[in-house]
């Protein structure tokens, strides 16, 4: 039945609530006993117990943020550097392992171990402009963890914020982070930081961070002093003081002393994974040189600007520093008419209006005027249209890139620009086209420091640097971990001038394309005792009577170099082929400094080497 109460003094009834048992419940546990006894489902308990057993902790010591992972399986030898950061380095840690080992994943791992095992959860992470989005990216796709972008002053709120240390520096943000405590911090291109008096390294100093991450392939390059900076930002007191440290460990503040000692310092705060023998592969590099026979007009510039730099050469006396914009120049005319043109406008320009020089500059422009076409654009041009898939084409000339964004898109090619000098919005916005609808991405020197490219395998050296280390650095942003097919690499070069040379010396003398980054790198750090690479290769054009003395001179440079390969790198004083004795690095020059760093470095703290292809 119903029953009714009075409410107030009005004596008005209202319905309450029904009495009537509902007897559905006591029915509901009578069938399942009848059916079970007194206990649920044998198949629910079962899903139940493999829940809990998944979420079971087997040791401490493993990694629980693996299984948390969204399509990521880590190799192991970044899941060695997470655990070793996070069980012997206390969370403060410089990962310096070389180019394209992973580095990034190697901290986003450690973070998100912290933040799964509760001891982070506020994190700041300061990066380049130009990496803000991948950064932010990577952090949500693979780790789950919710980074944010920071653009307005609100964002420096949320618990994971990347941005760019120029912005973090800079007021009114700055005090918002002094007065910020950061769980992790994680710096990446730490070695940016390697000058204590910028305002940049004291910034960092004055973050309060409870743990802390460097990441830097070169750690050191030239002063141990950087690296003395860099280990102090990250854990002071670990070298001890500037004096003590220099007083221990440097001899004239550029060798090493005591290495063991202090090898065994470093180990306790850097991780470097180099590429060697492992188990990790890499795709191939499949490697085609296309020769390109210039059209008589483009020939005559190349032979008019080689005439009036060697001239320029000659009444310099020799003076290599006074020829550098020149040497430009003459690097310039096997790019595009277009570089050539500016170039030459900028030389007039500085020319006393009395000097002769002028007039041969106009007689270049005029030259320049008569060429109407550009034979290694109508070949990038064929080289896209064979592809199917997304193609990065390098150049060093602005110039250049404008010429060719004009060239492509003039043809219905959908292609993007990419380099130094432009806002991180615009880059950001020019790597999501290129990963959608774009299908060319036409880059900069400048502009390809930290991107990683592993949607793309196909690369077009328009023009190739005369540094071996900079083309590396070039392949480095495609073929790389992540990287599942192999890379295809076009070197450009026009028969009949210095770039056939050029392609011919990395290629065919010192295989530079097949060599591993490190390897190349310790080679060059012994061959260029006096000179860079760039000055020898200047020196030899300039020098050069004819195209015979050319060809004599790159020959003579390619077995130079060969043979400073061939000499193992640890006996700098041993026979060489060919040679009774290899000249030893003089000391204090920057071969003897970077092979001695390089020594040191390798020596700290390398958890695995990397097969290379």
């Amino acid at each position: 039945m119903t029953r009714t109460v009075k409410e107030g003094g009005a004596g008005r009834l209202h319905p309450l609530v029904d009495l009537r048992m509902d007897r559905a419940w006591f029915e509901e546990l009578q069938s399942r006993i009848d059916r079970n006894g007194p206990w649920d489902d044998w198949t629910l308990y079962q899903l139940a117990m493999e829940a809990e057993h998944s979420r079971r902790i087997e040791s401490f010591e493993e990694l629980q943020c693996v299984r948390f992972l969204n399509g990521l399986e880590p190799m192991k030898h970044q899941t060695d550097t997470a655990v070793r950061v996070l069980h012997d380095m206390g969370g403060r840690a410089i990962l310096a392992d070389e180019v394209g080992l992973g580095k990034t994943i190697e901290a986003g791992l450690i973070l998100k171990e912290y933040m799964v095992r509760g001891l982070v959860r506020k994190a700041l992470i300061l990066v380049p402009a130009s990496l803000v989005l991948q950064w932010v990216r990577e952090l949500n796709t693979k780790f789950g963890i919710t980074a944010i972008a920071q653009k307005r002053a609100h964002t420096w709120n949320y618990d994971v914020v990347v941005a760019s240390i120029d912005t973090a520096k800079r007021d009114p943000h700055r005090e918002l982070l002094l007065g910020t405590d950061y769980d992790m911090l994680i710096i990446d291109e730490a070695h940016k930081l390697k000058n204590k008096k910028t305002t940049n390294y004291q910034f960092i100093t004055q973050l309060r961070k409870k743990y802390c991450l460097l990441l830097t392939a070169t750690p050191v390059q030239n002063d141990l002093e950087e690296l003395y900076n860099l280990i102090t930002l990250l854990k002071p007191g670990q070298l001890g003081g500037h004096g003590e440290f220099a007083s221990n460990f440097v001899v004239g503040k550029r060798t090493p002393k005591n290495e063991g000692q202090l090898q065994e310092a470093l180990s306790s705060v850097m991780i470097r994974n180099r590429r060697g023998e492992g188990d990790v592969k890499f795709t191939k590099r499949i490697v085609r040189n296309i020769p390109l026979q210039l059209s008589t007009e483009e020939m005559n510039l190349y032979e008019a600007v080689t005439t009036f730099v060697r001239e320029r050469y000659e009444e310099s006396g020799g003076n290599l520093t006074s020829m550098l914009s020149m040497v430009t120049l003459q690097r310039e005319v096997c790019s595009s008419r277009d570089s050539v043109f500016l170039t030459l406008v900028n030389l007039f320009k500085k020319t006393a209006e009395d000097s002769p020089v002028r007039g041969k500059i106009w007689e270049l422009i005029e030259v320049i005027k008569q060429i109407k076409s550009n034979t290694k654009a109508e070949k990038a041009m064929e080289l896209v249209r064979e592809s199917d898939g997304k193609v990065i084409i390098f150049t060093e000339y602005r110039a250049t890139q404008e010429y060719l964004l004009q060239y492509f898109r003039g043809s219905d090619i959908t292609a993007v620009p990419y380099r130094g000098g432009m806002g991180r919005g615009k880059k950001d916005w020019m790597m999501d086209l290129f990963r959608g609808r774009a299908q060319v991405m036409i880059a900069t020197e400048a502009g390809g420091e930290g991107i990683n490219l592993q949607f793309c395998s196909r690369i077009i050296n328009f023009d190739l640097p005369w540094n071996p280390m900079r083309v590396e650095q070039r392949i480095g942003r495609v073929h790389r971990l992540g990287q599942t097919e192999d890379v295809q690499i076009y070197n450009l070069c026009t028969l009949g001038t210095i770039e056939e040379h050029i392609v011919n010396l990395l290629h065919e003398k010192i295989n530079m394309f097949e060599s591993v980054i490190g390897e190349l790198d310790h080679i060059l750090e012994r061959f260029e005792q006096e000179e860079t690479m760039e000055q020898r290769l200047a020196r030899v054009l300039l020098e050069a009577r004819d195209e015979k003395d050319l060809t004599q001179g790159i020959e003579h440079l390619g077995h130079s170099i060969r043979k400073y390969a061939e000499q193992p790198a640890e006996t700098e004083n041993t026979a060489m082929p060919e040679e009774a004795e290899a000249p030893a690095p003089r000391r204090g020059s920057r071969a003897a400094r970077r092979h001695a760093i390089n020594r040191l470095l390798d020596g700290a703290s390398t958890i695995v080497e990397v097969d290379s292809p």
